[in-house]
């Protein structure tokens, strides 16, 4: 009997906190559909307005026409009533008149009727605004994407790689208002790891970073990493190959951003800004160490800064790296990382059966508790996202991660080294090799697992020569490693004064 009475208390309180859960999901769904609702009618004031208007009319219309129509039916039945009763009682047309009434309109059908037409108006005009600001929305991702061919300009650039990788780099010349075209300082977004370019695309477009630079004056171009969805492409290898998947992040640094870098800077005649997301950092930080990109590049933007990530706190991840994953995948012939692949969803499982590892919300185990997402967003970032990475890359973050280091891909023999780089053991990339006189905006969060705290500190120290003016660096308590890309405050914590920045420089 105690058993059954601690077992009733325990299923009570796992209903209470299933409830409790429930209701605050709902509450913040609701909060969501309200933000989200309130932001689209700011954004399209004149076509919530103009929509309303138009259906509030027709529905008037619609419902008056039908009143006519009733009217003229009960004046049919009034008149053959009159008939009758004047041929039965001989009375006159005056007393029928009084017998059936004026017919007026009431106040409450008149009330009744204004309320109906204004609700209905109001709604069929608010979702044709809602309707039409959502196709624009998609219409402008579809541009950038190169699915819709413009007609003004030429939107998708293509670039080749040295190694044979086709890139695609869309553009962005001009903001919203149009504006002449001038001579717009160019730049060059770089998204992180299973990211592509639509990263920049996710946000309306009134908090997108992409647009943001745009309607602030930039030349804006979007990387593309290779073996992504929009870089899926090469010269001579077919994309299912081991050898198409043979790179990691090294050939990143080597061919795939000074081509694109290149191409932007030849296209504009200037230097670029850059920014850079997770693995975009990196990228740039381990290329900026050995020299490359500087006569191109005019100032850089570091979000959510990966170099060292020893002190990585994302369990799922750290465990992938103690637990040699991606070597275990290289080794059964995988060389296409996909998350959504069967192997990786299996870990995945595997994963969240250990203690310690709560996978209710896995985009927070792995990046960390994101203060800023609305659940709307995540939707559509699992409509285009996660992209595929090379297993191979993923064994060079393994590395990183056991090792502590920010070297070269670790062929784990004295032989394939030295045949690679004349050397027994991988070069390091030397942060303080960094020019101190580059303008540099780094900003990390509190709260993000992949970008730790620790490991920023410790890029910065490697900084500590960098000049006073030059160095500019954010610290947000509360941010996670999304919240950079996909946070609704993100326009007003990180973007505004990145743009700031850059205008200076």
């Amino acid at each position: 009997m105690q058993r059954l009475r601690q077992r009733g208390s325990r299923m009570a309180s796992l209903s209470a906190a299933n409830l409790k859960r429930k209701a605050l999901n709902s509450w913040a769904a609701v909060n969501d559909t309200f933000f989200l609702t309130k932001d689209a009618f700011e954004r399209h004031r004149v076509v919530f307005t103009v929509g309303t208007s138009i259906a509030s009319v027709a529905t008037a219309w619609i419902g008056y026409s039908l009143r006519h129509f009733h009217d003229e039916k009960v004046e049919q039945r009034l008149e053959s009533i009159e008939k009758a009763m004047k041929n039965k009682h001989n009375l006159e047309h005056s007393e029928i008149k009084d017998i059936v009434g004026p017919g007026g309109l009431s106040v409450p059908t008149c009330a009744a009727t204004a309320a109906t037409t204004l609700i209905i108006g109001y709604g069929l005009g608010w979702r044709g605004g809602s309707w039409y600001a959502t196709k624009k929305f998609r219409k402008e991702q579809m541009k950038l994407l190169g699915q819709i061919k413009p007609r003004r300009w030429e939107l998708l650039g293509k670039v080749t790689t040295v190694d044979g990788y086709v890139l695609s780099v869309p553009r962005i010349p001009v903001g919203r208002s149009r504006g002449p075209r001038g001579n717009r300082p160019p730049v060059l977004l770089q998204h992180g790891l299973f990211m592509d370019g639509i990263t920049w695309l996710l946000l309306p477009p009134s908090q997108s970073l992409a647009f943001l630079l745009a309607d602030n004056g930039f030349d804006v171009w979007i990387a593309n990493t290779r073996g992504t969805k929009y870089s899926r492409q090469h010269i001579s290898l077919p994309t299912n190959s081991s050898d198409y998947w043979n790179w990691s992040w090294d050939e990143l640094v080597a061919y795939d951003l000074p081509a694109t870098f290149q191409y932007v800077h030849d296209q504009t005649g200037q230097k670029l800004h850059y920014i850079g997301h997770s693995q975009g950092t990196l990228i740039a930080l381990a290329a900026l160490s050995k020299d490359q990109l500087l006569n191109m590049l005019r100032s850089a933007a570091l979000l959510s800064p990966i170099a060292y990530v020893s002190q990585m706190t994302s369990p799922l991840a750290k465990n992938a790296a103690d637990n040699f994953f991606a070597e275990y995948l290289y080794k059964l012939g995988i060389f296409e990382f996909s998350l959504r692949g069967d192997a990786v969803i299996q870990f995945l499982k595997d994963m969240c059966k250990k203690p310690g590892i709560d996978c209710t919300n896995l985009l927070t185990t792995f990046t960390g508790p994101n203060c800023c997402l609305s659940p709307s967003i995540v939707n559509i970032f699992l409509d285009h996202e996660p992209q595929s990475t090379a297993t191979k890359n993923m064994i060079h973050l393994s590395q990183m991660i056991r090792q502590g280091t920010i070297a070269m891909f670790d062929y784990m023999n004295i032989d394939e080294n030295t045949r690679h780089y004349g050397r027994p053991t991988p070069p390091v990339y030397d942060m303080t090799r960094i020019p101190n006189s580059l303008p540099l905006y780094l900003s990390y969060g509190g709260a993000d697992a992949l970008s730790d705290v620790k490991d920023v500190q410790r890029l910065l120290e490697t900084l500590d020569d960098h000049d006073g003016d030059k160095l500019v660096v954010q610290y947000r308590n509360d941010y996670a490693h999304a919240d950079y890309v996909m946070g609704e405050n993100a326009k007003r914590d990180i973007y505004e004064p990145l743009i700031s920045f850059f205008k200076l420089q």
